[in-house]
């Protein structure tokens, strides 16, 4: 997969002392056509990066919160068209434009724009436009920002030694965007874009105020559980309005809090309706938990089919049912001749009210 580049320009900025000026700037360095650029050291650098950006795969549902590689859809009001997007006008410009002056001027528009975003750091910024000629005649819009690195030194000669090296830049964790997406080597998706950060970072997101994201598989999780959990609590309390309103603030601190203890609401049939809406909507969802010290992951499929939660006195047990296999390292565990389940069941009992026992006499 091989883009060539028609245009490309190259700004650094720097933020909040850098240069002992405070605040930030950015500096216009370079804008070239494709020929320049080819016999330029640029090239070297980002070459390798246009294939690397285009093939990065994105879900559209993420599958946990926060993740690097992002689709955003250019958002509109309703009745209107694309081109009331100010984002997509900042690129469907640097994609129109016929001449290398309207092209930096463009390119200069789209990094004064992004320096108003919040908490970016300095680094070097390179707005570039090109093709998959392979495929179509159609132009693509890269984005990349590599930050400054810190405390890179080099060595120079035998009495200093060591020489540090202002403004050094590489290629990995370099940010990207690439609009318009390409879901597949020739598809382009005009209405949405392709952004790559670190997790922790969130200057594209910031700096596209008129783009959204889909909502993550964990999001969606959640918003459809509590409809179930909303639903209930209307029936159980439908004439104790009062009731309803404490039940619902305590199911929404249950929702929003990160460790999370067994409700203890719902019986097994009203479990099964709400995990099968789901898991017929989504059947790789999964589901984790602890018990004491141990783990557990399996898919939201596997309850009440292949995993199963028990109350044994006021312990939970959570029996697994399938192949057993084991992982590296021989333990004695793998020599076992397993008992029968009905005989466990017994022993279970026999040490609950032992403790118990115990728990009473201590």
């Amino acid at each position: 997969m091989r883009f060539d580049v028609d245009y490309i320009s190259f700004f650094v900025i720097q933020v909040d002392g850098e240069d002992g000026t405070p605040g930030k700037r950015s500096k216009h360095y370079v804008t070239m056509d494709g020929d320049d650029y080819a016999s330029c050291e640029l090239s070297g650098f980002l070459d390798g990066e246009f294939a690397k950006t285009a093939k990065r795969k994105a879900e559209r549902h993420a599958k946990a919160d926060q993740v690097p590689t992002k689709i955003g859809r250019f958002t509109v009001e309703p009745g209107y068209d694309l081109d009331s997007n100010p984002n997509y006008n900042l690129f469907a410009r640097l994609r129109a434009v016929e001449t290398l002056e309207h092209f930096k001027g463009h390119a200069d528009e789209l990094v004064t724009t992004y320096m108003d975003a919040s908490a970016i750091r300095g680094g070097a910024m390179f707005i570039v436009r090109a093709r998959l000629s392979q495929y179509s005649d159609e132009p693509f819009l890269f984005v990349f920002k590599c930050d400054f690195e810190q405390k890179i030194a080099r060595i120079t000669d035998e009495r200093s030694l060591l020489n540090k090296v202002e403004m050094a830049i590489n290629a990995k964790n370099m940010k990207s965007i690439m609009y318009p997406f390409m879901p597949e080597p020739g598809m382009t998706e005009l209405w949405e874009l392709k952004i790559h950060q670190s997790s922790h970072a969130r200057y594209f997101e910031d700096f596209l105020k008129y783009v959204e994201y889909e909502k993550s598989v964990p999001e969606l999780m959640n918003e459809q559980v509590f409809g179930f959990v909303q639903q209930y609590v209307e029936e159980v309390f439908e004439d104790q309005p009062e009731a309803k309103e404490r039940e619902l603030e305590a199911m929404e601190l249950w929702a929003c809090s990160e460790q999370r203890e067994l409700q203890e609401k719902w019986d097994q049939v009203q479990v099964m309706e709400a995990t099968s809406v789901m898991v017929e909507q989504k059947p790789d969802l999964e589901m984790k938990l602890k018990l004491g010290h141990m783990s557990v992951r399996a898919l939201l499929a596997d309850f009440g089919d292949r995993l199963h939660i028990a109350k044994l006195g006021d312990r939970y047990v959570v029996v697994l049912e399938g192949d057993l296999q084991f992982d590296r390292g021989i333990s004695p565990v793998e020599l076992l001749a397993p008992e029968p389940l009905e005989s466990l069941m017994e022993r279970l009992k026999r040490k609950a009210a032992e403790e118990e026992r115990e728990g009473i006499y201590a």
